[in-house]
């Protein structure tokens, strides 16, 4: 066995060699050593001063961007949403300023605002689905059917589309008889809060997605919850756009990022991801123009976006007199 007092001196030695070599060290190279770190530490904020400068341009241009395209908007978008009535729907975490910059250009656009409906985490927490579909049980009309692998969410969507949604213009701005205590029931649940003439149905729907993702082991779920509502809006009406703000796209629970990876759901509700922008909410008034032709799109600037905005129509041809008649 080796002597303990080997061992200790042993042990002595390392550490007493390794604070020779460091004094050493420090001694021989203290100087090319101080002024590396110098050299690095000025291109470092050399570096970093460009980069601010670089974002200061940046910015620059994108407010003035922006202040061009929000004093051109109103040219933009006049009279393509005359005569529809537009639910606004707010999902738990909405940003408030989104929507309202949004509704001003709805009121540009021509379009009535029938009232806005804002959900509540409530509605969407997978531990109350036994109770969501009781009152959807309850409450739906005796000839409102579901397909078999409907979720909880896409009843309680149809059934709440029904009651604040139609596609037959002779029935918008009027109650629907055969749901008409569904928002009020859903509000003593806490399910959801309303404001406006929202029993008086609207033709389009626009969605407001949360601010920032859902995290946490039911986040996909409530996204999903989200996106299901959305589906029941657009079915029962004659579109809907669900909008949010392109930083978040692309990010697991995320409500636009839900639609765009339903291939079914994507086929039918649009998505714009840059509503937090003036360019966004010019595309969300285009997008339901686009809705009321029976198409959709998935727009913006974030993941999953097919295209900057929808394709303009194009102006009909005048007809043309050949030669020679």
């Amino acid at each position: 066995m080796i002597d303990f007092r080997y061992h200790l001196v042993s042990i002595v030695a390392i550490f007493l060699a390794l604070a020779v070599g460091i004094v050493l060290g420090t001694t021989l190279l203290q100087e090319p050593a101080v002024r590396s770190a110098q050299e690095v530490s000025a291109q470092l904020t050399k570096t970093k001063e460009e980069l601010r400068a670089e974002i200061d341009r940046l910015q620059g241009r994108e407010a003035g961007n922006g202040a061009l395209i929000t004093a051109m908007t109103p040219d933009l978008v006049g009279g393509d949403l005359t005569g529809q009535r537009v639910l606004l729907v707010e999902a738990p975490g909405a940003n408030a300023t989104i929507r309202e910059a949004a509704q001003q250009v709805l009121d540009q656009a021509g379009a009535e605002v029938s009232g806005r409906v804002t959900l509540t985490e409530k509605l969407l927490d997978p531990k109350g689905k036994g109770v969501l579909d009781g009152l959807v049980n309850q409450l739906k009309p005796a000839n409102m059917m579901f397909q078999p692998t409907a979720t909880s969410w896409d009843r309680a969507g149809a059934l709440l589309a029904a009651s604040l949604i139609t596609n037959d213009p002779a029935q918008a701005n009027t109650p629907n008889p055969a749901t008409a205590d569904v928002v009020s029931t859903f509000e003593t649940g806490g399910l959801l809060s309303a404001e406006g003439e929202v029993d008086k149905r609207a033709t389009l729907a626009v969605m407001f997605a949360p601010e920032r993702p859902y995290e946490g082991e039911n986040a996909e779920t409530q996204a999903g919850a989200l996106a299901s509502v959305a589906d029941g809006l657009d079915a029962a009406g004659k579109g809907t756009v669900l909008v949010g703000a392109a930083a978040t796209t692309g990010l697991p629970g995320e409500a636009v990022t839900a639609v765009r990876d339903d291939s079914e759901i994507s086929k039918r509700v649009s998505t714009v991801d840059n509503a937090d922008m003036p360019g966004g909410r010019v595309v969300i008034v285009y997008s339901l123009r686009e809705q009321l032709s029976g198409r959709a799109g998935q727009y913006g600037i974030g993941k999953g976006a097919s295209a900057p905005m929808p394709a303009v129509p194009s102006a009909t041809p005048s007809p043309t007199t050949q030669s020679g008649s």
